[in-house]
């Protein structure tokens, strides 16, 4: 029954996730940004077969792949999000297209280590799954911490990221 929970926390975080990205949301520098990344490693070393006992290396040889490719999709879609500061000092972020091409690559290599992994025999769970997207999650929230903290301190808090660039004038409404 393990392996179906593990599916449904897998599709409910990637549900949640996606859905959170693709309309603005405010970066909170409050926020308990690690709490989701803190359950996904929860669920995930709560399960004794994090690692192939029959392929010890290789095992841990493709976790430690998996969880590079984790930290690198967390960075890149962290730098691929558009972030802007409110008037009043709020800032805000939103995923771009460029952050989808970062999650289809991300996913299209976690493929192939799946495929190299099907292929060199070694037992593979979600596990490592959950461990990815927990590193993926907490690279991600960190790094947009920091450019929100950065934004609101070099721009004083209200202006926004690329608002040197000429936008065309808003009409009033009476």
């Amino acid at each position: 029954m393990t392996g179906l929970v593990d599916v449904v926390v897998i599709v409910a975080v990637a549900v949640l996730v996606i859905t959170r990205q693709t309309r603005p949301q405010r970066i909170d520098h409050a926020r308990r940004w690690w709490l989701v990344p803190a359950v996904l490693v929860f669920f995930s070393l709560r399960d004794p077969g994090v690692i192939d006992a029959r392929h010890h290396t290789e095992a841990v040889v493709l976790l430690a792949a998996e969880l590079l490719v984790g930290v690198a999709i967390g960075v890149g879609w962290a730098w691929t999000t558009r972030i802007w500061a409110d008037p009043d000092g709020s800032v805000w972020g939103k995923s771009t297209k460029a952050s989808l091409g970062v999650w289809i690559a991300g996913i299209a290599v976690r493929l192939g280590l799946f495929g190299l992994g099907a292929a060199l025999g070694v037992h593979q769970g979600t596990p490592a799954l959950l461990l990815a997207l927990a590193a993926t999650l907490l690279v991600r929230a960190g790094i947009l911490k920091f450019r929100a903290q950065s934004l609101t301190s070099a721009y004083g808090g209200g202006s926004a990221y690329g608002d040197d660039v000429p936008r065309a004038a808003r009409k009033e409404r009476a």
